[in-house]
C-alpha cells in the first residue's frame, strides 16, 4: 500500500540546472525525497565548516503542511557530514530557495559534487496547539525525571 499523495508545487529558480533531477523517492515506501546540490563547481567542505548549499528549488506547500530537511545517514556515518539545524523546517508560506545547511564534523575535507544527493526532504502535517495555562499538571510515574530517566537501559 503506497502512502497518500500531497501535491507540492516546485519551480527551478535559475536556468542551467535542468540536468539535476527534481526530488524523487528512492523506493515506493521511502519517507523522504532526495535533495541535490545545485552548484556549478564542486565545493570543498573542510572540518568545522558550515555552509548553505543551494538546491535551485522553491516549493509551494499546501496549508497545514511543512517540509523537513533531514540528513542522509550515509554522509553522516562515512564522512561526518551533518545538518546542524536538523531537521530544518520549511513553512507553507515560504517561497524562497530551499538550501541545505551542512557541516563537516569529520576528520577530512569532503567534496560536494554537482547533483549529489545531500539531504532528504520529508513532507509532514502541521498542528497548532491551543495553550491551556493551569497551576497543576497530572502526575505520572516518571514525574520530572528527564535526560535518561525514562526507565529504559
Amino acid at each position: 500500500m503506497t502512502p497518500p499523495r500531497v501535491e507540492v508545487k516546485v519551480t527551478r529558480l535559475q536556468p542551467g540546472y535542468e540536468d539535476i533531477p527534481l526530488p524523487e523517492y528512492a523506493t515506493e515506501l521511502a519517507a523522504g525525497v532526495d535533495l541535490r546540490a545545485a552548484i556549478i563547481e564542486p565545493i570543498e567542505l573542510h572540518p568545522g565548516d558550515i555552509i548553505a548549499v543551494p538546491t535551485n528549488l522553491a516549493i509551494e506547500l499546501p496549508p497545514q503542511y511543512e517540509a523537513q530537511i533531514r540528513p542522509r545517514s550515509g554522509l553522516a556515518l562515512k564522512y561526518g557530514i551533518i545538518l546542524p539545524n536538523s531537521p530544518g523546517t520549511i513553512d507553507a508560506d515560504y517561497r524562497g530557495e530551499v538550501k541545505v545547511i551542512m557541516s563537516n564534523i569529520g576528520k577530512a575535507p569532503y567534496v560536494i559534487q554537482r547533483g549529489e544527493r545531500i539531504a532528504q526532504l520529508v513532507i509532514a502535517p502541521v498542528t497548532h496547539v491551543q495553550w491551556n495555562e493551569t497551576s497543576t499538571l497530572n502526575e505520572t510515574d516518571r514525574g520530572s525525571g528527564g535526560f535518561g530517566h525514562s526507565g529504559r537501559h
